[in-house]
């Protein structure tokens, strides 16, 4: 076994684990992330508490492994958004005549142009102000969260996708499809889009990490997960608060970090196996 392989796997042992761990945290039993104790504010690890305290007495482990499970969440509904746009978009140019296809890829162009990271957070300051009037429609934080950053993150899925399906539908089982009379709809849905299958899922697992990197940052920044939610960014930015000389509280920065870090990584690894596996340009 080849030492990529390995890689591939223990990415894909460690994605699992946190997956398992997301859907069964709550019939765990860890402490409530939200408990605080001020007696035990601040102490490192130790056997009560393996990842040490907060400012505020609340177990780290516990919060650290919540975090995870919010990042998961965000990026897994974030990612399907980015998928049905990219997928759509990319799907219509490369399916349909050339003055359309090169109409959307120019709004595609257009739009990588523009520094999404620097909207989501203009919008997310301005909707900060009504969040009344949102939570009183049902609209949380977390749902204005996933909207725009997977509302900002199709444009390579889209391209990807568009080139895939440009190339698929010049081959002959789909000129065969054609020539039976089947309208073009069915001809997409049905021949080419399974056929894309490969391509899509490459884009989606390079899509995640990114997402959830896009979160935990705007979490850092105070403009996604608010307390009394918990996020591996939100966790970050509690640990430099406590980052002073007087008492240096290493353990709040370093193990949501390290679990930022650790997911990110198999997040990636599992991207690039993916490429390897499906993408045309690299299966050799």
């Amino acid at each position: 076994m080849t030492a990529g392989r390995i890689a591939t796997r223990a990415a894909g042992g460690i994605v699992a684990a946190f997956a398992l761990l997301a859907v069964a945290l709550p019939l765990l039993p860890l402490p409530d992330p939200s408990l605080t104790s001020l007696p035990d504010q601040l102490r490192g690890p130790h056997a009560g508490h393996w990842f040490g305290t907060d400012a505020l007495g609340r177990d780290v482990f516990s919060r650290t492994m919540f975090g995870v499970r919010s990042s998961l969440w965000i990026a897994t509904l974030a990612a399907s958004v980015s998928l049905v746009i990219g997928v759509l978009v990319g799907a219509v140019a490369g399916f349909s005549r050339p003055k359309v296809d090169a109409l959307l890829m120019r709004f595609v162009d257009v739009l990588y142009g523009i520094p999404f990271i620097c909207l989501v957070i203009f919008l997310l300051a301005v909707l900060r102000d009504h969040e009344p009037w949102l939570r009183t429609h049902g609209i949380t934080r977390e749902t204005v969260l996933y909207l725009l950053v997977g509302g900002t993150s199709w444009l390579t899925m889209a391209r990807l996708v568009r080139n895939e399906v440009a190339r698929l539908r010049s081959l002959p089982f789909v000129e065969a499809a054609r020539a039976l009379g089947l309208p073009e709809r069915r001809v997409l849905l049905r021949h080419v889009l399974p056929n894309a299958f490969g391509i899509i899922l490459v884009a989606l697992t390079l899509t995640i990490p990114s997402i959830v990197l896009y979160e935990a940052f705007l979490s850092f920044l105070g403009l996604g997960i608010e307390p009394p939610g918990v996020s591996l960014g939100l966790l970050a930015a509690e640990g430099v608060e406590v980052l002073t000389p007087i008492h240096s509280a290493w353990w709040m920065v370093a193990f949501p970090g390290g679990a930022l870090a650790l997911l990110l990584l198999a997040l990636s690894l599992l991207g690039d196996a993916a490429r390897d596996r499906f993408d045309p340009r690299t299966n050799h």
